[in-house]
């Protein structure tokens, strides 16, 4: 939700399992206790760009326990003196403020590639097999021959109900070679 004008959290609904929040370039000046009730497991935190000014709207992040880097580049608390070991006491949790941590070693981008992968529950390579393992073997394979010869009038389904009624016969109405292990016959007709 970056560059929204948000100037609030308040309808922010509740995302239990969301680990990644990006929320930069907007409006928001406070209300940020309302992220610890409704995404207590978040990892990741960008809020620079915004209108936060003081260390006491930042405390409301204390309760975010997961919480493991803050952004808040380009807000105003960044020109409070001491602003750095201020926030890394306030909020003990975190590992990283502005892409870097306590001693000025940068995060790795791999830590902010893992995270993104968090919207579907899994790892993008894990995306790929949870598209094959879904639905009944086979199913999408049958979706995708109606789709290609049916029309959006539903003449399609009508032919296919035709052809279902009477397995014997192809689409061209030729008599077909039955299956013994589909109608339990014995092989030799």
């Amino acid at each position: 939700m970056a560059k929204v004008e948000l100037t609030s959290l308040a309808k922010l609904p509740t995302l239990s399992k969301l680990r990644k929040l990006e929320l930069s370039d907007n409006i928001i000046s406070g209300g940020l206790e309302v992220l610890a009730e409704r995404c207590p497991n978040l990892t990741y935190l960008n809020l620079s760009g915004n209108k936060i000014k003081d260390l006491g709207t930042v405390e409301a992040l204390q309760n975010l326990k997961n919480l493991k880097s803050l952004d808040l580049f380009n807000c105003e608390i960044t020109n409070l003196e001491d602003y750095r070991d201020s926030i890394f006491e306030l909020l003990q949790q975190i590992t990283y403020l502005d892409g870097f941590d306590q001693e000025d070693n940068e995060a790795p981008d791999s830590e902010d590639d893992d995270d993104e992968g968090n919207f579907s529950n899994g790892d993008e390579d894990d995306d790929d097999e949870d598209e094959d393992e879904a639905g009944p073997p086979g199913e999408y394979e049958e979706e995708d021959d109606d789709d290609d010869g049916g029309s959006d009038l539903g003449e399609g389904e009508e032919e296919e109900e035709d052809e279902d009624d009477d397995d014997d016969y192809g689409v061209r109405g030729e008599k077909r070679k039955r299956d013994p292990e589909d109608e339990g016959e014995e092989e030799d007709d």
